[in-house]
Order: C-alpha cells, then structure tokens, then sequence
C-alpha cells in the first residue's frame, strides 16, 4: 500500500489558471522526497494539498490507503515560522498536540522533557520562544511535531531562516530523528534537497502534468556532503531546475 498516491490531481487558485492539471505522484512508505522547482510552481501548494489543508478541484489524494477529505491527526507539518505560542514555554509548546488529545499534564510534560532533551534542550525547557535562538525554536517546532508520532512528516522550508552551520546541524537531526518517516520536504536550498531525500521531484511550469524524479540513494548518510557523488548530484538537480527556470522564463517571454 502506497503512502501517498495522488491521482489525476487538479488545482488552481483561479480559473481558468491552474497549478496542477492531471497530476499523478505516488510516495512509498518510508520514501524521503524533497520537493523542488522555480518560484510559484507550486510547491507549497502540493504540500497544503497533502496535509488536507487545501481541496483538489479534481482528481484524488490517498493518504495510508485512506482518502484524503482534510487535516489528519497522523500528519506533521513544520513551518518555517515556527509557529510556536509566545506565551507558552518551550515544554508547553512542544506539548500542545498531547493537550489538545487531551493527555494529562503530568504525563504531558514528561513526555515533552524527553523529547526536549533528545533534542539537546532541556536547560530552556522553561523559557519562552522570545528568549530562544532561532534555531532553538526550530528544534521546539520539530520536537512538538515528532511527539505525536506521525507516519507522514511534511515540511514547508524549515530551516530556511537559519544561519548555515544551524542549518545543517537540524538537516542531521532531522534526518537521523526521521529515518523510518514517510518524508515530503519543500525547500529551494538544493543541498538541503540532496542531503535529505533520496527521491527529488523537479517541478516546472504550471500548469504541472509531471515532475522530473531524480533518485539519490545515498541521502542522508555521515559524511554524504562532502562526497564526490554528491557534489555530482547537488549538478544534476542545478541543471533540472535551470531547465524548468528556462522553460517558465520562454513560456513568460511569449
């Protein structure tokens, strides 16, 4: 059984002009897939699709061998804002989701100190985001998504506000934290791509029938950014993506 398998999937903001139209796409369970293409080619709206947020005007979105109808609670979905309550602390923030399932607190912050510590964070459990680093609120961020246990995790650009040495002290984390997790990752930073899918899909000019797959068996693995193989394979996604860029800039230019 696929994880996700979308069928025949049309969007559009407004009519007649699409994003999608008869779009098919399926992730296995387990996939790590990183999303990405030219500015409004409609990555993020493919992810909002994927966590129930928007409706297809056609076509279907199966998630676990389940139609996709809206939000579900086995979906995590990370920002690039956080979005993180500031007058809630570290602790809190990241137990949220077990408030809302309605866990009781006890339980809830034991659960939250452990996630908090796996994360390198228990000495600002009691803080509020505002007194946190950037790339501490990130961490608070994925440890209150990874709490609940997702099978699917979809991230929008995460790391995309963070200095690059956080940047890629998180891109570990998160790959070593999500190894077994059915993965879609959004993000323009081709190495972030590389590094942490082992299947890219190139996007390119709406409105979208097919994306180009570039397979990256290797994702993921200590020390990948420093081989051969993948300053090779961060090229091969550069020239996808200035192939889908030249296509958007002639269809444009009339």
């Amino acid at each position: 059984m696929s994880m996700i398998r979308v069928e025949n999937l049309s969007f559009g903001y407004r009519q007649p002009a699409e994003l999608f139209r008869d779009f098919s796409w399926t992730v296995q369970p387990g996939e790590r897939w990183a999303v990405i293409g030219p500015s409004g080619c409609g990555k993020t709206t493919l992810l909002y699709l994927l966590a129930g947020l928007r409706r297809p005007s056609g076509g279907t979105i199966t998630v676990a061998g389940q139609p996709l109808r809206g939000p579900r609670l086995q979906t995590g979905l990370i920002l690039q804002d956080y979005g993180l309550l500031p007058w809630a602390r570290a602790w809190e923030n990241v137990a949220l989701g077990l408030a809302i399932r309605g866990v009781p607190r006890p339980e809830r912050r034991r659960r939250a100190l452990a996630w908090l510590e796996r994360l390198g964070l228990q000495a600002v459990a009691d803080r509020y985001p505002a007194q946190l680093s950037g790339g501490q609120r990130q961490r608070v961020a994925i440890a209150r998504t990874l709490i609940l246990e997702p099978d699917l995790l979809l991230l929008d650009e995460p790391f995309a506000a963070l200095d690059a040495l956080t940047r890629e002290d998180l891109q570990d984390l998160l790959g070593a934290l999500c190894a077994q997790t059915t993965m879609v990752l959004v993000t323009h930073d081709i190495a972030e791509a590389v590094f942490l899918a082992q299947r890219l899909l190139v996007l390119g000019r709406p409105p979208i029938r097919q994306g180009q797959v570039i397979e990256n068996p290797a994702a993921g693995q200590p020390g990948y950014r420093r081989t051969v193989e993948f300053a090779l394979r961060c090229a091969q996604v550069r020239q996808a993506l200035e192939r889908a860029q030249d296509r958007v800039v002639a269809e444009v230019g009339g």
